[in-house]
């Protein structure tokens, strides 16, 4: 496809899509299916209209964004957070804590913040969440609030009988839940998006920042820095906390949680997005409800990763042998005694031979060490022992994809998708 470049340019200035992240098959796919609904085969032609037509470029992102979450998917940041927020209302008791979740896809992390933060104790008055996603349908589905399987995963699921009301064979999000969460459609490349936001006491930004240029990353960072008060808390996913640490930014400290704070004597310029991201999408400042009918050595954080579907994993026969042993070591590298968690890992296999669980555990062990090659080793080992190890096909993808190797990160991420039963949801 000659004019695949000029697209991806395209992509790229609009959402910071990066074909070598990514990959040039993907988008390309997306394009060929875009130009086979609109009938056309000159892929210039197709060029110029998604560079005059607004529509068509919100259309091919559309296609381009894949969503894949579900509910408390990065469940240890999300209790952090309603913990914190327990702490800081009965402090303040009249403040009005201020969330931010983007991309919030279909609204499973920003429904998962409200439903922790009221079965914690917290009143509806009491918080109130902005959810942002650049994809249009994402937010339909959000606002509908009903959910199939797939967005459920894991073990600890009584969430679900608390706040959801099972119709036709999927669940409906009760309303109180929904109407804590304020959608809106949103862009970070915008360059007015969050210009003139009120500051947030926490910011959900998890696993896009690795689809970005250093650069882009960089200045979104500092957009994100900018709209946090000064004791706010940012989390993002397993493989950007390095992107994080700076001048500006240090680790909260927050086993399993990737949490990060601005530093005490921290000062922060004026955001400054580039010019080029042209999209019209900003959302404003406070969104109204949307309503359809229809990651150098990686610090202690980095073993946070893909906690909300280790407990699914855990609970496979192989994991179950050694599993006094593998929380023994969990405890100790929750800690940051990584080397006394390793043993204990080694003691399990030998003592109950090799299970997947002791190999992810393992692998999240050196990858927070910075060993990267080692942790790629374990969570193979591991997927060789139980090739539907959700929790490591998606570590290893997020640790692929950090590493650059956006083909081997997207098989990983499709081997996890796989796994969901077909059918089962508007989006699952």
């Amino acid at each position: 496809m000659k004019s695949l470049q000029a697209i991806a340019d395209k992509l790229k200035a609009a959402m910071g899509m990066d074909m070598t992240t990514v990959g040039a098959s993907l988008i390309e796919r997306v394009v060929r299916e875009r130009m086979a609904a609109l009938e056309m085969e000159d892929d210039a032609l197709y060029l110029s209209l998604l560079l005059t037509s607004a529509a068509e470029l919100q259309a091919l992102i559309e296609l381009a964004v894949v969503p894949e979450t579900w509910f408390f998917r990065d469940r240890e940041a999300i209790l952090a957070v309603a913990r914190l927020a327990t702490e800081k209302v009965s402090a303040q008791p009249a403040a009005i804590l201020r969330i931010l979740s983007l991309p919030c896809s279909t609204g499973e992390e920003p429904y998962s913040l409200a439903m922790a933060l009221l079965d914690a104790g917290l009143t509806p008055g009491q918080f109130v969440i902005d959810a942002y996603d650049i994809r249009t349908r994402s937010l339909e589905i959000a606002a509908a609030g009903l959910y199939g399987r797939n967005s459920f995963r894991g073990q600890e699921l009584a969430f679900r009988d608390r706040h959801f009301d099972v119709e036709q064979g999927q669940w409906r999000l009760h309303e109180r839940i929904r109407s804590q969460v304020r959608f809106a459609p949103g862009n970070l490349l915008a360059p007015d998006f969050l210009r003139q936001a009120l500051p947030y006491d926490f910011i959900f930004c998890r696993n896009v920042l690795i689809y970005f240029e250093r650069d882009v990353q960089r200045q979104v960072v500092q957009l994100l820095a900018s709209v946090m008060k000064p004791d706010a808390l940012i989390f993002v996913g397993p493989a950007e906390g390095g992107v994080l640490l700076g001048p500006t930014m240090e680790s909260a400290g927050i086993a399993l949680a990737f949490g990060f704070r601005k530093r005490v004597a921290a000062t922060l310029p004026p955001p400054s997005l580039p010019a080029w991201a042209p999209l019209a999408q900003a959302a404003p400042p406070a969104p109204t409800p949307v309503r359809t009918d229809a990651a150098h050595r990686a610090p202690a954080w980095r073993l946070a990763a893909a906690t909300a579907v280790a407990a699914a994993s855990a609970s496979s026969p192989a994991a179950a042998l050694p599993a006094g042993l593998l929380e023994r070591a969990r405890t100790l590298a929750d800690q940051g005694q990584f080397a006394q968690a390793g043993e204990l890992c080694e003691q399990a296999v030998q003592q109950q031979g090799p299970s997947a669980e002791a190999f992810y555990l393992q692998g999240l062990i050196h990858d927070a060490g910075g060993q990267q090659e080692l942790a790629q080793r374990c969570y193979r080992k591991a997927l060789y022992l139980e090739p539907d190890h959700q929790a490591a096909l998606l570590q290893l993808a997020a640790l692929l994809q950090a590493q650059g190797d956006a083909s081997g990160a997207q098989r990983m991420r499709q081997r996890a998708e796989r796994m969901a039963k077909p059918g089962e949801g508007a989006h699952g």
